[in-house]
């Protein structure tokens, strides 16, 4: 036991003499892993956001789609019901003749014929009966086929529009799951010290940059009226914007319907190259078009970036554009 002391003495010196010499810099100390930067985070954020805009955009356009089927299924509900009622009176019309010739049946012909004394007048009648039989026929065939044909179209969209409702519910529960996954990058953000952020809406310059009159300067005037408004995403105005939600408002105050999803937004313009764009065209970013921004010229846009980042002023190089669309 005595002489297990002296290792121990020398152990703990030793320690003490590697402290000492990490105190006074002879040696180097172990590294504290260093807080993330504000760049790093951005960063970050930018990389979380590219992955969750897509399932937005993709939940704009089944919004869409399903609030254009419902409206086609109520236009068609409103063409079949007096087709429906026509062809329910013309049958009934129909089987009142039919019960009437059955009770009175071919006994009554030969009345006709010993009251007018005409052979002539009593075919010319039946002829004149059966001619108005043929031609209620027709018309009751031409009115059923015409409300078949719009239940058909009806019974089609119907399956779409649950299908849709479908995908709208569980788009809905992702919503859930990426607004869970934005306040905890926003949390990060808010823990890098100091840190003020892309929290305040971005000038660059005046805005538009360039003014045009028509329905084009009246969407950037709109646009950049918005700046500094908060983004949600699937919001369309007139407090809070996505990116398509604030493209389809700019454009609908000059009287252009857009509808609001991006990939339908890129299909309702015509495509105009970077050198002839101008203020008013739609830019769009990324090869499946899932980000959109409303351009005012001198290479800057007005848009929607994203959760957290208020609707602001940016230069489009800041994102791989995938193209330019002019509207109205």
């Amino acid at each position: 036991m005595p002489a297990g002391r002296p290792r121990r003495s020398r152990a703990v010196f030793g320690a003490l003499a590697l402290a000492a010499l990490v105190c006074v810099g002879l040696l180097p100390a172990t590294p504290a892993t260093a807080a993330p930067s504000i760049e790093e985070i951005e960063a970050q954020l930018d990389k979380q956001w590219e992955q969750l805009e897509p399932t937005i955009e993709q939940f704009n356009k089944v919004r869409s789609q399903l609030r254009s089927n419902q409206k086609k299924s109520a236009d068609l509900a409103e063409k079949i019901e007096p087709l429906a009622l026509q062809a329910e009176l013309s049958m009934n019309k129909m089987s009142r003749l039919a019960s009437r010739y059955y009770k009175t049946g071919p006994g009554s012909d030969l009345n006709a014929l010993l009251v007018t004394g005409s052979a002539s007048t009593l075919t010319d009648q039946l002829a004149l009966l059966d001619r108005l039989a043929r031609d209620e026929q027709e018309q009751i065939a031409a009115v059923v086929a015409a409300r078949d044909k719009y239940d058909a179209e009806k019974r089609k969209l119907d399956d779409l529009i649950e299908q849709q409702r479908k995908q709208d519910a569980e788009l809905a529960a992702k919503k859930k799951q990426i607004d869970a996954e934005m306040k905890r990058l926003e949390q990060l953000r808010l823990t890098a010290a100091g840190y003020t952020g892309s929290g305040a809406a971005q000038r660059i310059g005046p805005c538009p940059a360039t003014y045009i009159g028509g329905p084009a300067g009246v969407a950037v005037r709109t646009a950049c009226a918005q700046i500094g408004k908060p983004y949600v995403w699937g919001a369309t105005g007139p407090s809070s914007f996505d990116c398509s939600g604030l493209t389809q408002y700019a454009w609908g105050k000059a009287g252009v319907s857009l509808t609001h999803f991006t990939g339908a937004q890129w299909n309702q313009g015509s495509t105009v190259s970077r050198a002839n764009a101008r203020p008013g065209d739609l830019v769009f970013f990324y090869s499946d078009l899932h980000h959109v921004g409303l351009y005012v010229g001198n290479g800057i846009m007005v848009h929607a970036p994203r959760s957290g980042t208020p609707v602001q002023m940016q230069q489009i190089d800041a994102m791989p554009i995938a193209g330019f669309k002019r509207v109205g």
